[in-house]
């Protein structure tokens, strides 16, 4: 679902801002009963998608077809410290088993050391073989932005966008911290927005903070307190009429 131009309380419609989450169902005790619920609910309101560990997607798939919902995980989850040859099996498990987006989580370390073409080489090994097994696969790329510095985080957009992902993303939500607003304005400024989006998570809890991250430039928002925000965003936008 398109975006308005002018991104406002009064320009988004509660399907508007649903379409924008990502339901995360990441916590690492979430149990198999917490997952299937978090599944119904992102059908009740009509998520983007769900984001489950690698291990539940067969599950969210099965309790997610025909609802309109993707699935989604992560590869190389929450450090990014696994092989490339590791997350690439990962990543095409994960679509065997109905995944059809993938939040990958690049090299943090080899990007601090500079190893650039490394970085670049295993987030193009991810692309090339999800979208090798299925052309429609979603790639993110999580960065951790609470850990890079603002030259990192710009070379780590140019990597990712030289790959071929399709989204760069702030934060896993397990680290030292989430988006912030000046991370996902550079984020929007060093990427091009016809080739890659951005998605904004970790610490987004409320709807205003939700449009604010809109507002810098992202696409996508990574959430776990999706009730709480649809629910506001439908009781104000009745308030207002």
């Amino acid at each position: 679902m398109e975006l308005p131009a002018k991104i406002s309380l009064e320009t988004l419609t509660p399907e508007m801002v649903a379409k924008t989450i990502d339901h995360s169902l990441l916590r690492p005790d979430m149990t198999i009963d917490e997952v299937i619920e978090g599944c119904r609910l992102s059908a009740k309101y009509q998520v983007a998608s769900v984001c489950v560990k690698s291990c539940d997607v067969l599950i969210a798939a099965k309790q997610l077809q025909g609802t309109g919902v993707e699935v989604g995980t992560v590869v190389g989850f929450p450090h990014g410290n696994t092989s490339a040859k590791v997350k690439v099996f990962e990543a095409l498990q994960a679509i065997d088993d109905g995944a059809v987006e993938l939040d990958m989580v690049l090299n943090i370390a080899h990007l601090k050391s500079g190893l650039y073409d490394e970085v670049r080489e295993e987030i193009r090994l991810i692309v090339d073989a999800a979208k090798e097994r299925l052309p429609t696969c979603c790639i993110k790329v999580i960065f951790e932005c609470s850990l890079l510095t603002d030259q990192e985080k710009i070379m780590a957009c140019k990597l990712s966008e030289e790959a071929g992902a399709d989204y760069v993303k702030t934060s896993t939500g397990f680290s030292t911290g989430g988006a912030t607003i000046a991370d996902l304005k550079l984020m929007r400024a060093s990427t091009d927005p016809k080739k890659t989006r951005v998605k904004a998570s970790g610490g987004i809890r409320n709807l205003d903070y939700l449009i604010e991250c809109l507002q810098a430039g992202a696409d996508r928002i990574g959430a776990s307190a999706t009730v709480a925000i649809i629910d506001d965003m439908r009781a104000r936008k009745a308030a207002l009429h």
